[in-house]
C-alpha cells in the first residue's frame, strides 16, 4: 500500500506566529553583527604601548634605587649593634675619669701613669668610635634639639636662655645621621615672676 504526498495545495501552512519567529531568527543571524571585531586606531594602540613600557621602565629604576639605598645602609650601619655596645665603655672610662682630681698633685708615681695610661685610652676609644663614623653629641650651652636631646628635667634660671642646655647627665651619640643614644639633658626654664622681682630689687 502507497501513500501520496499531498498536493501543493493540500500543503498544511505553519501557524502565522511560528512564520514570524523564523523570519526575525533569520534577520538576526543575516546582520551578524554581534561576530565582527571593532577595529582599533593603530595610534591609540601605540599610545597605550607606549605608556605601558614606561610604567614598566619607571618601575624597575625605582627598585634599582631602593635596592642601592639598602646596601648604603647595610653598609653605613652594620655596627649599631656593636657601637650601642661600646658607648658603655666610653661612659665607664669618662666616670672614673671624671672622680680622679685635675691635678696629679699628692699622687705617686705610679697612680700618676696609671691615670695617664686611663685618658690614653679613653683618647683612642674616642678616636675609633669617630674613624667609624660615631661622633659624640654633648650640648652643653646649646639649644635643646628633640632629635638629639633627651630632656630629663628643667632648671629654672635668669642665668640662660630659656630652652638652653644646661647640663649634661649623659653624653649622646650620633652613627653618620642616625642617632644611637640620645644625650641626657637639663634645659633652662624662665624663672618664676616673683623670683624675677626679687632678683631686680636684690641687683638695683
Amino acid at each position: 500500500m502507497s501513500v501520496e504526498a499531498p498536493s501543493a495545495e493540500e500543503a498544511v501552512e505553519p501557524p502565522p506566529e511560528v512564520a514570524a519567529s523564523n523570519v526575525e531568527a533569520f534577520t538576526e543571524f543575516d546582520s551578524g553583527t554581534d561576530d565582527v571585531p571593532e577595529e582599533r586606531d593603530p595610534e591609540a594602540e601605540i599610545a597605550e604601548l607606549n605608556d605601558k613600557l614606561l610604567r614598566a621602565l619607571a618601575e624597575t629604576e625605582n627598585l634599582r634605587r631602593r635596592a642601592r639605598k639598602e646596601r648604603e645602609d647595610t653598609a653605613n650601619y652594620a655596627v649599631s649593634g656593636f657601637a650601642r655596645d661600646m658607648l658603655s665603655v666610653a661612659d665607664n672610662l669618662g666616670r672614673a675619669l671624671g672622680t680622679l682630681p685635675e691635678t696629679s698633685d699628692g699622687m705617686d708615681e705610679l697612680l700618676t701613669g696609671f691615670v695617664e695610661g686611663v685618658k690614653l685610652t679613653e683618647r683612642e676609644l674616642v678616636t675609633v668610635l669617630e674613624r667609624h663614623g660615631i661622633d659624640r653629641v654633648d650640648p652643653m650651652g646649646d639649644k635643646f634639639d628633640p632629635n638629639l636631646h633627651e630632656a630629663m628635667f628643667e632648671i629654672p634660671t635668669g642665668d640662660a636662655t630659656p630652652g638652653t642646655v644646661v647640663q649634661v647627665l649623659e653624653i649622646g651619640y650620633v652613627l653618620k645621621e642616625r642617632l644611637l643614644r640620645a644625650a641626657k639633658v637639663g634645659v633652662a626654664r624662665p624663672l618664676p615672676e616673683a623670683e624675677k622681682g626679687e632678683r631686680v630689687d636684690t641687683t638695683a
